[in-house]
């Protein structure tokens, strides 16, 4: 029997001038207008098919054009990742592909031979591609419009590059946790802090470039649960305590390179838990003096726990309020969670953002990890708990929403928003 799902409508235009209260029960983080989407409930949920057929558009203009990008640690699996969603995007085209010296001046097929990590096959289109050191900051600099950043490195070592391209004029958009931390440097999830964008003009200001900024995704880990938690914070979640469950792909592992994990789970992710904690903060930051400023609420207790799937976090949660919704209020604030990437087109927004499926077995990961083309977020289980107000359940797909799409879903925003452009 086909499980009923419950699909969320995808965000709408920001607007300023209300009262932030009277936004923030609607669901917003921040002022906010109200959503000019289609009516919610009105026949199944579409899934995402690949990319948009629309171009989209650029603060008003269509993108004719497609973005030269370059992909940095386009070798690994996040690399890879990156490399086959960008294969047949409407606005970017790979043209150069990136990874360490030992790589360098191989052709990428013969880079990934043996250690291609994804089941669709390597785009023919980059084949051929002479894999570049990641360290040629000039020489890739002038050849792209933006890189996507995933090397395997030291954070140290990440600073450094990432901060070489920005100063070489080059938009770099990170998968990598060096500047999640940096306070002019925007963590984004598009459908829920895309308004941090504005703060690249301060970061720009402080490093003297006029193109050339860094922007990050977050952990893969929060982005199956934030997105879900986002709606309600106009009901001042106070205490937020979640257990996540994460695919080994988050490791950058196959079972084939880890048969370890068959039958088997491992307590403990170094630095997940308190990425997990302390990430979300700044999502829900506000921009104050050309800095995002982290909230200081809710408090936020993780427990992440490595699990044998290929790909998917699910993550458990149990939320406690300072104004406590009903069940219908929350379920209204995830049906009515609106935000930009929809309405301006982005070709990988998908739609809807979020599901919810009303049957208690789901959302699974093997079920239900690619919904909305790996870039929806599926949710399920809201009930009373006797410890907290309630408890759900929320799963992500982790190379695609919570890495490299996530990214080239934020560098669309950032075209769209005018922050990006060609050289």
């Amino acid at each position: 029997m086909r499980s009923r799902r419950v699909a969320f409508e995808e965000p709408a235009r920001a607007r300023h001038g209300q009262a932030a209260a009277r936004d923030r029960r609607k669901g917003h983080l921040r002022e906010a207008e109200p959503a000019r989407s289609r009516p919610a409930g009105s026949g199944a949920p579409r899934r995402a098919r690949g990319f948009r057929q629309a171009a989209g558009c650029a603060r008003g203009r269509l993108v004719k054009t497609k973005l030269k990008v370059g992909v940095l640690g386009a070798t690994g699996m996040v690399g890879q990742r990156f490399v086959a969603l960008l294969a047949e995007h409407p606005w970017f085209e790979v043209t150069v592909v990136a990874a360490s010296p030992k790589s360098a001046g191989r052709a990428y097929e013969e880079a990934v031979a043996g250690r291609w990590a994804l089941g669709s096959p390597t785009p023919e289109a980059t084949k051929k591609l002479v894999v570049k050191d990641a360290g040629d900051v000039s020489g890739i600099a002038g050849e792209v419009d933006l890189v996507f950043s995933a090397t395997d490195m030291t954070k140290e070592e990440t600073l450094a590059l990432e901060d070489a391209y920005a100063a070489a004029e080059t938009p770099v958009v990170s998968n990598n946790s060096a500047h999640r931390a940096t306070p002019d440097v925007p963590m984004m999830i598009p459908e829920v802090n895309g308004a941090h964008a504005a703060v690249i003009e301060a970061q720009r200001k402080r490093r003297g470039t006029t193109r050339g900024f860094v922007a990050v995704k977050p952990n893969c880990s929060l982005q199956s649960y934030v997105p879900a938690l986002a709606p309600l914070m106009g009901y001042r979640p106070s205490r937020i305590a979640v257990a996540t469950y994460q695919a080994i792909s988050g490791a950058g592992k196959t079972f084939e390179t880890w048969p370890e994990m068959v039958d088997n789970l491992i307590p403990y992710i170094k630095g997940e838990e308190e990425k997990s904690e302390r990430e979300p903060l700044k999502i829900f930051g506000s921009l104050e003096g050309g800095r995002i400023v982290d909230a200081s609420r809710p408090v936020i207790s993780a427990q992440c726990i490595r699990v044998p799937a290929s790909d998917g976090h699910m993550a458990a949660v149990f939320a406690s309020f300072d104004e406590k919704p009903s069940e219908n209020d929350i379920l209204a604030a995830w049906k009515g969670f609106v935000g930009r990437p929809v309405e301006l087109g982005l070709p990988s927004a998908p739609s809807p953002f979020l599901t919810y499926f009303e049957d208690p077995s789901r959302p699974q990961t093997k079920l239900d990890r690619d919904i909305g083309n790996g870039m929806g977020v599926a949710i399920g289980r809201l009930r009373p708990d006797s410890l907290f107000d309630y408890r759900f359940v929320c799963l992500s797909h982790n190379t695609v929403r919570g890495a490299a799409g996530g990214a080239v879903l934020t560098a669309e925003l950032l075209v769209a928003e005018g922050y990006i452009a060609a050289r």
